[in-house]
Formats: C-alpha cells, structure tokens, sequence
C-alpha cells in the first residue's frame, strides 16, 4: 500500500474508534446510574490523560527548547490559557434544546464542551500518528493501537452528556463522529500544510492548552454533574475505573 494512503488509513481508523464508545452507551436502556458512571468514568479518562500523557509530554518538548524555569512558565502559561478558554466556552454556549428535560438540560453543554477538547486534542494526534506512519509504518500502527484505545472511553464523554440531554442516538452519534473525524483531518493538514513547521514549541503549546480544557471540564463539569445525582460513592467507583484504564493502557503502550 502507497504510504501516504497507508498513513491515512491507520490515522482514520484511530480516530473513528472515538464511536465505539458511542457503541458501547446505546447497548443499554437510558438509566440514572449509567449517566452517572460515564460522567465520572469520563472525568477520570480526562484527568489521566492530561496527568500521564499531555502534561508530561508538553513538559518535555519544553525542554527541548528551554531551560528548566522557562519551560516550567510556558507549560503553566498555556494550561492557564486552556482553563480560561475552556471556561469562555462554557459561560458563551447554549443550554440544552428545549425538548430535553430540566433535569438534564446542564448535560447538552457539557457534550458540546467535551467534542470541543477532544477535537482539540486529536487534532495533533492525528498529525503525529500521519508522520509516525509516513516515517515507519509498524510505528504508524503501533500509536494508532494506543490512541484508538484512548479515543473508545473519549468517545463516551461525549455521547453521553449528548444522549441524556436529548434523548436522541442520532444526535450522540453525529457529535461523536465529528470529534472522531478530526483525527483523519489532523492527517490531512500535516499531508497539505503542517509537516513543514510543526516543532516542539508548537506541540507543547498545544498539548499543555488541551490538558487546561480537559482538567477543567473535569473538576468543574463532569464530577459536579456527576455528583449532582446523589450518588457519590457510585460517581467515585466509576472517576477510578476511568482513571485506572487509561492509567494501565498508557503503561501498556507508551
């Protein structure tokens, strides 16, 4: 297969695998403690990621550059940058439509808060995993493995809130679709523009940026929601379970 197709492919299937965790939701009847799980699994998927994965990866392209306190002052900078823009979002986007209910009318916002990060976040994926697979194809495949796992329990962070709000599969499975769509399209622009100037200043950037939205849709969204449902020790189980599956598939594969 020509590599550039080859690299496409394997870039295009990584981020589709955002929809089985679309899947996964509608498997089972709409209930109070499947929302609540997969609000808090959710939340728990987001922290690790930012902690284990972009985090540590921002820190070290800083480096690269920089010395150790300038590269710390970047990292924090643009983490503040993406908590603020996450919070700008959430104060300027709508409600959920009026044909949801009251009590899940917060949840609309939140799965439009979470495709928002996670385009944002596989964006650059879908970049590195082009490159990776322009470079060495059993390379290409093995980061398209690890991000496909990441993108499953991603792809129930935003199908969820979307589906509760309301009450249509149709709706969950088109948002999930386009936060899994991005991937692809992160290939395509480092294929047309990208490969060029990307670097390790702009990776950074945008890694530590994405880990800002997604710890503040964490602590400030998903838990709260979560919680609001009276079901603390439940919303604690399944913000574990979340934070130990991506935790144990980041040892695995990175």
């Amino acid at each position: 297969m020509n590599t550039v197709l080859y690299s496409f492919v394997v870039s295009g299937l990584a981020g589709l695998s955002t929809m089985l965790g679309c899947f996964c939701l509608f498997f089972h009847k709409s209930n109070q403690k499947i929302l609540v799980g997969s609000l808090s699994f959710a939340a728990g998927v987001m922290i690790c990621v930012s902690l284990t994965d972009l985090l540590p990866n921002a820190w070290q392209l800083f480096q690269n550059v920089y010395w150790y306190f300038p590269a710390f002052l970047f990292l924090a900078l643009f983490f503040v940058v993406g908590v603020i823009f996450s919070m700008l979002i959430d104060k300027y986007l709508p409600e959920s439509p009026k044909e949801s209910g009251e009590g899940h009318r917060h949840l609309y916002r939140i799965g439009l808060i979470s495709m928002l990060a996670i385009v944002l976040h596989n964006i650059p994926e879908g970049i590195a995993t082009f490159m990776a697979s322009s470079a060495d194809q059993k390379l290409g495949l093995s980061l398209a493995l690890a991000i496909a796992l990441h993108n499953i329990p991603e792809g129930i962070s935003i199908s969820s809130p979307i589906y509760y709000a309301t009450g249509k599969k149709g709706k969950a499975f088109l948002y999930t679709l386009i936060s899994g769509l991005s991937e692809p399209l992160g290939a395509l622009l480092a294929f047309l523009f990208l490969s060029p100037f990307m670097n390790d200043f702009i990776m950074a950037i945008l890694f530590s940026f994405i880990a800002g939205i997604m710890i503040h849709i964490a602590t400030y969204e998903l838990l709260p929601t979560s919680f609001s449902y009276q079901q603390k020790r439940l919303s604690w189980i399944f913000f574990l379970i979340g934070f130990l599956f991506m935790f144990v598939s980041h040892l695995c594969f990175f």
